[in-house]
């Protein structure tokens, strides 16, 4: 035989032996039935599906407990002043009525009453602080904006004292609340991140809100007063439609303004006055 012919009969002898092979192996079994679901005493446990809002709003426990040390470090600020922190909407499909706010951490949850100008205070929670709890609200993320309030008694609905303002800014940073993310905001930077920067700076521009769309604000310290210029009202009056979804300001625009509470030159005493545009304020 020659060695061609040897590696041919070699070649068709291992074919035949492993389709041999083949034809003897056992056929597969269906796969066995999945076993019955885990029962108790009184029957199978059944799956329950929990109803939740999808991506709440929610902020650092410990920033704003931070925002509130704040507060109390520099009340001289405003020395009859209270703090709260508020509640605003920030989308025209935000519903502002009904919602709920609470503490929750790993094992504790402590409801936090919201007054009907969802306004609230927060209660210091030692647990809370230990586990690193957020305050949740039931809606979503960006349906909301969140804002400090402090406020001087006594003052007409119209009239914010600029003390009042320096020192809702330093505890507004401190807490956290500011929400604006996009690069166009300038102010929010890196390099412009740290509280006394944001609240002493020219370039800090700390976002105000009035209680009602404004058409004018007046500066008065005795007998010395100045009106705003354009550029710090409406948020600097240069939203276009792609920076605008950035801003807390989305749909309060027209109540947007920015104070010179970085200027030394107005006292914590200073008056800040709004006109409103439905001429309610003188």
């Amino acid at each position: 035989m020659s060695t061609l012919s040897y590696c041919l009969a070699v070649l068709l002898a291992a074919a035949a032996g492993a389709a041999s092979a083949q034809s003897v192996q056992p056929q597969s079994q269906p796969a066995p039935p999945p076993p019955p679901p885990p029962t108790t005493a009184s029957g199978p446990i059944q799956s329950v599906s929990v109803s939740s809002t999808r991506d709440p709003v929610d902020k650092s426990y410990r920033r704003m407990i931070k925002g509130m040390d704040r507060f109390e470090r520099e009340h001289a600020l405003a020395p009859q002043a209270t703090l709260r922190f508020r509640l605003l909407p920030r989308l025209s499909t935000a519903k502002m009525s009904g919602i709920s706010l609470r503490i929750a951490g790993d094992t504790v949850t402590v409801p936090v009453p919201v007054a009907e100008d969802n306004s609230f205070v927060l209660p210091r929670v030692d647990a809370a602080l230990r586990e690193d709890a957020a305050v949740l609200a039931n809606r979503k993320t960006n349906s909301m904006t969140w804002r400090v309030s402090v406020r001087t008694p006594g003052l007409p609905d119209h009239v914010r004292r600029l003390g009042d303002l320096r020192l809702e800014c330093k505890v507004g940073m401190d807490a956290g609340l500011i929400s604006n993310s996009a690069p166009v905001f300038g102010w929010l930077s890196n390099l412009l991140t740290d509280t006394d920067q944001v609240c002493s700076s020219p370039d800090g521009n700390y976002l105000f809100f009035a209680e009602q769309p404004i058409y004018g604000v007046t500066m008065r310290d005795g007998a010395r007063s100045m009106a705003l210029p354009f550029k710090l009202l409406y948020a600097a009056g240069d939203q276009s439609a792609e920076t605008l979804p950035f801003c807390d300001c989305q749909v309060l625009l027209e109540r947007s303004y920015y104070a010179p509470i970085w200027d030394a030159r107005w006292p914590d005493d200073t008056l800040v006055e709004f006109d409103f545009i439905d001429g309610s304020a003188p």
